[in-house]
């Protein structure tokens, strides 16, 4: 069986500036601001919400199907994941529409400036979610407004039981929207910055946003770990020792395909988490969103070494 992830699909292009920002702009000057950076070293990802879940769920032996918007020049993202026989028949082309692109500058001091185009992504509402017996699970991930506002009344309609993960979009939605969505919505998976701004937006406590979910609620919190939180209480789960910290990027993706492949099996949604946080330490060792490796067999042998107990059948 299947899992459709709704979200994005962009390149991440990383420029590493080997210099301060703060040396090269002068404060009294911010009004009239003209600078330029010389970036000897780039590197371009594949990234986007929906192609970094379906990354890790496919590498884990899941079948996601991603469903995005892209633009004309996707071509080299499309042989990527023809190379790992990703599903590509739900993510349409707009050749009037480059696809998403982050641009993001680092300096010396891990300070960012960054910038995001959009694209084909804005469009993405145009894909309309029907029932379909192959997908068993879903998830509406970071997307254009309109289409995770479409999607997730859509997947609710279709009776597709699924994940709402606002992301990085939050900030674009109102409390009531918000609210919505929840209700809709199996679990709520959020990181501790995204829950301290729902709950500002929507009003609502853990309590309250508990009442409104089929099932329950996952707040991550990086280094420290994550909580789940469901009707019969709140379990910690550690969080697992990476071999190194390299790149951030996906961090947070790499624990959502871990959570849906667990979910979508019907384990414990405690054990669901903990392969999210295997997962999340593999990614953090590996510069970009998808250039981690792993097999099962390895996943397996983490998971008991981190947790003492087998990975679930």
């Amino acid at each position: 069986m299947a899992i459709l992830i709704c979200g994005s699909i962009a390149y991440d292009n990383i420029m590493v500036f080997p210099e301060r920002f703060r040396d090269h702009i002068l404060p009294d000057k911010t009004h009239m601001l003209n600078v330029a950076f010389l970036v000897p070293e780039l590197h371009r990802f594949f990234g986007g919400c929906a192609g970094n879940i379906a990354y890790s769920l496919k590498k884990m032996g899941g079948e996601p199907i991603p469903m995005a918007t892209v633009g004309s020049d996707f071509d080299d993202y499309a042989r990527h994941l023809d190379r790992m026989d990703i599903r590509t028949d739900r993510i349409r082309r707009l050749d009037d529409f480059w696809t998403a692109q982050a641009y993001i500058t680092t300096d010396i001091d891990d300070n960012q400036i960054t910038a995001f185009h959009p694209g084909a992504m804005n469009e993405a509402h145009q894909a309309v979610i029907a029932a379909d017996p192959e997908i068993t699970l879903g998830i509406v991930s970071p997307d254009g407004k309109q289409a995770m506002l479409d999607h997730s009344e859509q997947m609710a309609a279709a009776g597709i039981p699924h994940v709402f993960d606002p992301g990085q979009g939050l900030p674009l939605f109102s409390g009531e929207e918000l609210t919505t969505m929840i209700k809709r919505a199996d679990w709520l998976t959020v990181n501790s910055y995204e829950w301290e701004l729902l709950k500002k937006k929507t009003g609502l406590e853990r309590e309250s946003v508990l009442k409104l979910l089929a099932a329950g609620l996952i707040i991550t919190h990086g280094g420290q770990g994550s909580e789940l939180i469901t009707a019969d209480g709140v379990q910690t789960i550690a969080a697992v020792k990476p071999e190194r910290i390299e790149d951030p990027t996906g961090c947070g993706d790499a624990y959502r395909a871990g959570l849906l492949f667990g979910l979508e099996r019907g384990w414990p949604a405690a054990d669901a988490c903990r392969l999210g946080a295997v997962l999340g330490a593999i990614k953090i060792a590996h510069a970009g969103p998808q250039q981690h490796d792993f097999t099962p067999a390895q996943i397996a042998e983490l998971f008991e070494t981190a947790f003492a107990k087998p990975l679930p059948g």
